[in-house]
Order: structure tokens, then sequence, then C-alpha cells
């Protein structure tokens, strides 16, 4: 239960600083806000000056717009757009879900494929096949993630036209197709990092005495792999991939700006092009909001998988 406390005092704590560094990054932009919403200087009135700058409060002191800017948060309220002239809100609904349902594709692919890879790997260490997968991933790895998309949208795209250069698609399998070559883009790297650490925690976890006491046994490789090696291998990697699929949040900027997704990624980059400050602001909040939410789902998940972590916790 402390430990519970603690883990939500330090979410809060994170969450309060980033909300402030965020936003203090938006206040030290350069370029006067009302050059964003007044465009037409003919407009640019006394009375319509006074206006703007009472109803964005920027004759307010730098901590008195951040507290009004944090009490509207709380209260779900995101600001307006300066260029779309919409709740930030309610644009960001229509781009979530092109994002959520890339990063949930290569989050799949690289925990099937990366894992797989891993336990493989393990399994045939020293092996040709071993010196392979190893020597692949150590490869991929090595790739930033926009050189791997640009590489797909050649060959599979331009080339072979199996795919479409740019678009969201239609309905549920327009969109899947439409992500496929994004979601490979965005899982290359991760695939590689998480069948590295699959291996080498399979490899650790193999050398350890349970696994000998195991084969004093009699039991079957079988069952000493799934049991004893794999099972006791799952918490860093779960923790790994969790990390990871926060992250992927805002990786998604490069992959949705090269296949032209209209994605949260995409719009984090438009609105910083246009300095709409407020869509900025709500998007990065939004990546921070993400990752601490995944994070605590790893954690709460790692106890679960890993009895051992549970049990040291609640003795400390």
């Amino acid at each position: 239960m402390l430990a519970l406390l603690r883990r939500l005092g330090a979410m809060v704590l994170t969450l309060v600083v980033s909300s402030f560094v965020i936003f203090a990054g938006m206040y030290a932009a350069p370029g006067d806000p009302l050059t964003f919403l007044i465009k037409n200087p003919e407009d640019r009135t006394p009375d319509r000056v006074a206006a703007v700058r009472a109803e964005y409060h920027l004759d307010d002191s730098f901590l008195q717009q951040y507290l009004s800017w944090a009490k509207d948060v709380l209260h779900g309220d995101l600001g307006t757009s300066f260029v779309y002239k919409q709740p930030v809100a309610d644009l960001m609904g229509t781009r979530l879900p092109i994002t959520l349902t890339l990063v949930a594709m290569a989050a799949l692919m690289f925990i099937v494929i990366g894992v797989g890879l891993g336990i493989v790997s393990a399994l045939k260490r020293g092996s040709a096949v071993d010196s392979s997968i190893t020597g692949v991933t150590t490869f991929l790895t090595s790739i930033p993630n926009f050189v791997v998309a640009l590489v797909l949208v050649s060959v599979f795209a331009v080339q072979l036209r199996w795919f479409e250069v740019s678009g969201d698609g239609e309905g549920f399998a327009g969109r899947l197709y439409h992500l496929t070559l994004p979601s490979i883009a965005l899982a290359i790297g991760a695939l590689a990092v998480v069948s590295r650490v699959t291996r080498q925690t399979m490899v650790e976890q193999q050398s350890l005495e349970h696994v000998d006491v195991a084969r004093s046994f009699g039991l079957s490789s079988r069952k000493i792999i799934w049991r004893h090696v794999l099972r006791n291998s799952l918490g860093p990697v779960v923790t790994m991939c969790g990390l990871i699929i926060a992250s992927m949040l805002a990786g998604t900027v490069v992959i949705e700006s090269v296949f032209g997704l209209s994605g949260v990624g995409s719009m984090l980059v438009d609105s910083i092009n246009a300095h709409d400050f407020p869509v900025v602001q709500a998007i990065l909040l939004f990546m921070v909001v993400a990752y601490m939410t995944v994070t605590i789902v790893v954690d709460v998940l790692y106890p679960l998988i890993d009895p051992r972590t549970r049990e040291r916790s609640e003795a400390a």
C-alpha cells in the first residue's frame, strides 16, 4: 500500500513538473501570439487587440497564465486552436484513433516477432541461427525508423505498388491496409531490441541453479524452457515492451509525417510550424500522460508475472 502511494505521489509530481515545463516552453517561444490570433493586420484595432488579449489572458503574469491553463485542463478544457478555431479536445479526438491503431499494430508486431526470435536465438545459442538473428537484430537497431520508412515506401509502395503511398484508409480493413507499412517501420527497431532482451534474459535464466535442479529431476527440455526459463524471463521482457510502447507515441511523429497519416504526431508537427500553441501543449501533455499510464500498467502487471517481486516489496 505504501509503495502504491509513493508511486501515485511520484506520478502526480511528474505530471505537474511536465505540465509546467510544457507551458513554459510555449510561453518562451519566439513571436507575439497576437500575430497568430489576428492574422489580418487590418483587424488589429485597439478594441480587437484588447478583446483578444483579455480572452487569452495575455496580460496576466506567467504564473497566472499557467495556473489558468492547468485549471482548465483539469476540467477537461484543452483550449481552442489558434488555426482551426475549434476546441483542441475535438481535434485530438479525430486524430487519436489513427495514432492508437498505428501503435497497437506496431506493438503486436514487435512483441510477437521480437519475443519469438529471442526465444529461438536463446534455444539455438552458439549456432548459425543464433548468429544470424543476432547479426540482423544488431543491424536493425542501428537504422533510424525514418530511414526504414523511406525504404518501405520506395520498395513496396512506389516500385511494387503493393501499398498506398499515403492516406489513412476508409473502414476497418482499409485502415489496417494503409497502416501496415507505417506499423512495420515503427516496429522494426523495437523488434530488434525486444529480441535481444529476450535472448539475453533467457540465456541468464538457463545458467541459474533452479534450472539445473529441474534437469536433475529428469524434466524434459520443453517443460524446463516453458516452466522455468521463459516464465522467469517474462518480467524484464514485459517491462521493456511497456517502455517501448510508451515511447512509440513520440515516435509516431516521424512515421506519420513520412506516410502522410492524419494522426496526433503529424498534427503536432503541423501545429509547431503554425505556432498553434494550445494544440502543441495538449499533444505534449497527452504524450506525457500516456507514457506514465503505460509505465504504471507495467508496474501493476510485473508482480503478477513474477510473484517474487511482490514478496520482496511486501518484505520491504
